[in-house]
């Protein structure tokens, strides 16, 4: 049990010091985000600066609407992307030190998927704490429970980047499969518009959708407004979380040298 935690420990701090050292990815990862509350939000927030766009909104002024969905964005990009670094391990020959080592191979995936969480949750922070400058409607002790809602988002997506990252060769292939999900998904999201004026087809394709329950579960913790009970939401958001790891550990599991 002793070799299994220091793995997994190791593993996480891995992640987190290799992190720390990509300045380019860092501010990337910050500048993103900013450029949506910046251009997009506080472009649209004029547009809708008219009492009948707060009734639209669920009483709020579009930046607030907006905040929780671009924190959940980044949180989703930050995690997803992750599985990027499982590939590039690959090609340097680390995986396979990993895969021989003499520790149980759940507790190192789990501790890379745990380390490039708290990457992922640390991003989200950082957004939504510039948020808080430029939003006025948010609650700041909503804060602790969306940072439970982050946490379970990047274990999930980064169980289901890994996963890819396990099965995906070429790095160039990886980004394009993140490039056709994401858009997608962070549209479908309720993160720039409420989910009830959607078209009906749409609306399906929402419902189904993982980061749909992280954006209403921020958003309720942030500013008392949400489509679904937050608990639900919650339920949902576990559920992918323990599909997805358990998936990327008996990939990992089953993974070979070649």
């Amino acid at each position: 049990m002793s070799k299994a935690l220091d793995a997994l420990i190791v593993m996480a701090y891995r992640q987190l010091k290799r992190f720390r050292r990509g300045r380019a990815r860092i501010v990337s990862s910050i500048v993103n985000p900013i450029i949506w509350i910046v251009f997009f939000g506080l472009g649209w927030s004029n547009v809708f600066n008219f009492p009948m766009a707060r009734t639209i909104f669920g009483g709020l002024d579009y930046l607030s609407f907006l905040t929780p969905g671009v924190v959940a964005m980044s949180v989703f990009t930050a995690s997803f992307i992750g599985g990027i670094t499982v590939i590039w391990d690959k090609q340097f020959g680390f995986l396979k030190e990993v895969l021989v080592a003499p520790a149980p191979r759940w507790a190192t995936i789990l501790g890379r998927i745990i380390g490039d969480s708290l990457i992922a949750v640390l991003q989200g922070l950082i957004i939504l704490g510039l948020s808080f400058l430029v939003a006025h409607s948010l609650n700041p002790w909503g804060v602790p429970a969306s940072i439970l809602y982050m946490l379970i988002l990047g274990l999930a997506f980064t169980g289901v980047g890994v996963s890819l990252a396990l099965r995906i060769t070429s790095m160039e292939a990886f980004q394009m499969i993140i490039s056709f999900l994401m858009l997608p998904l962070v549209f479908l999201s309720g993160a720039f518009y409420p989910l009830k004026y959607m078209p009906d087809w749409m609306k399906i394709l929402a419902y189904v959708n993982p980061l749909t329950y992280t954006v209403d579960g921020i958003r309720y913790w942030l500013t008392g407004v949400s489509s679904f009970n937050p608990y639900l939401d919650l339920a949902v958001l576990s559920g992918l979380a323990t599909i997805a790891v358990a998936v990327a550990a008996k990939l990992f599991s089953r993974a070979t040298l070649d």
